[in-house]
């Protein structure tokens, strides 16, 4: 059976190349995508590029900034990966990982991050993201659920 560590790892490796394969393609169909295109009512993918972290917040601070910030917390994340005790840590800090190292991708090539999944209800859209957030959201979900799970746990010892 697979190590724990090693599989995190995977996912990270696995997040990163998901992440970027699809902001390639973005890119490619960026003109297509700058309107917006409508996949279904609801969901449109739509191509920009954001200089700040979520929601745009921090927009205009350098590029190297941000990415050294996010490498530091890929070192620390890499660490607890590296000290993880489950395979749902590791998986968990492996999406997170691969999520950030996406961005930082795209912040080193492009000074932004190539954003395209617009989720809407109505006219109100959720800010633009990519699959690199989604990967770390999930990984923060995942992380929370472990944590939930090792309490019931305790719980139930105590």
């Amino acid at each position: 059976m697979m190590s724990a560590k090693l599989l995190g790892v995977y996912i990270g490796a696995g997040a990163l190349a998901a992440d970027q394969i699809s902001k390639a393609a973005a890119t490619t169909y960026g003109d297509a995508l700058a309107g917006g295109f409508p996949v279904f009512p609801g969901f449109n993918l739509i191509f920009l590029r954001n200089d700040g972290v979520t929601f745009g917040m921090l927009g205009g601070v350098p590029w190297w900034a941000l990415s050294a910030l996010a490498i530091g917390i890929v070192i620390w994340l890499a660490v607890l990966l590296v000290r993880a005790e489950t395979r749902l840590e590791a998986v968990a800090y492996g999406a997170v990982i691969g999520g950030a190292l996406g961005n930082v991708v795209d912040r080193v090539r492009f000074g932004a991050v190539t954003d395209f999944l617009d989720i809407y209800v109505g006219t109100w859209h959720w800010p633009a993201f990519n699959l690199a957030d989604v990967a770390v959201v999930s990984g923060v979900g995942l992380l929370l659920l472990s944590e939930f799970l090792l309490s019931r746990k305790t719980r139930r010892r105590g």
